[in-house]
């Protein structure tokens, strides 16, 4: 079955401080839509919001997920519907293996079966052998004493083990070294194919798009989606920079009276 996530006006911050100022943007079972901007443009506020980071408030618009309002879900009644966020800094949590950790999570969403001891190992196994990940670290405290590729690497197999509706990856590409970025990119590309998973990946960078390939690509800048295209905007980007994507001056005018009570997110 497909699915979509869809943003719509999205208007979002932290207490006091407005940096979505209505978002508009989707993502479908099998697409990649890739969304590139500058520091300080809202890319990771908007990772937050859409997985319901508490912290963070939503002033207008709507996230659904087939259909269902995501707003006011808690983060875990999101994943449970279908979300997953590989984040820029991956939590360390002591004493809980990857494995463990995996296995409740399956278990949360009705997949016993994959739980089991065995049948999670050899899940587990799998995907960090697609990415290139040692098997020695799954017994390790997830995320403790791992280096920065090592995080994303264990991101990634986590993805290909819950098997999510979409994907937000938040960055996926900080901290990768080459070849590192090829295996990354390259495992997240064979499961929009083999998995139908939608994937919006957030970046700085062009370089990721190289193996994992954008079906559509929007530029954020100050809070606003001021540019979409396809592939192609991507490569003009690498060319030109960010410069020529200003805020858009009638989206801003057009800004009048108070917004309405914001959201918080729980």
């Amino acid at each position: 079955m497909s699915s979509k996530l869809v943003v719509a006006g999205l208007r979002a911050g932290v207490e006091g401080q407005e940096i979505l100022h209505g978002v508009d943007l989707a993502v479908s079972s099998g697409e990649v839509h890739a969304v590139m901007g500058p520091n300080g443009s809202g890319k990771s506020t908007l990772a937050h919001v859409i997985m319901g980071r508490p912290g963070y408030y939503v002033n207008g618009g709507s996230i659904t997920l087939d259909g269902t309002d995501l707003v006011g879900m808690a983060p875990w009644e999101r994943a449970q519907a279908g979300l997953f966020l590989a984040m820029q800094y991956p939590t360390e949590v002591p004493g809980v293996p990857l494995a463990d950790a995996l296995a409740e999570a399956l278990r949360a969403r009705g997949r016993d079966g994959d739980a089991e001891p065995e049948a999670m190992r050899e899940l587990v196994a799998a995907e960090a052998g697609r990415v290139g990940m040692s098997t020695a670290l799954l017994a390790r405290s997830l995320n403790v004493e791992f280096s920065g590729g090592e995080k994303k690497r264990n991101e990634v197999v986590q993805l290909g083990v819950l098997q999510p509706k979409i994907a937000v990856l938040d960055e996926i590409d900080s901290g990768l070294d080459v070849d590192a970025l090829r295996e990354v990119s390259r495992r997240v590309q064979e499961m929009t194919e083999e998995l139908d998973v939608g994937v919006l990946v957030i970046t700085h960078y062009s370089r990721l798009l190289h193996e994992l390939h954008a079906d559509r690509v929007s530029v954020l800048r100050k809070g606003r989606i001021v540019a979409t295209g396809g592939p192609e905007l991507a490569e003009e980007l690498e060319l030109t920079g960010y410069a020529g994507y200003e805020e858009d001056p009638s989206a801003a005018a057009a800004e009048a009276g108070e917004p309405p009570s914001p959201t918080a997110l729980p």
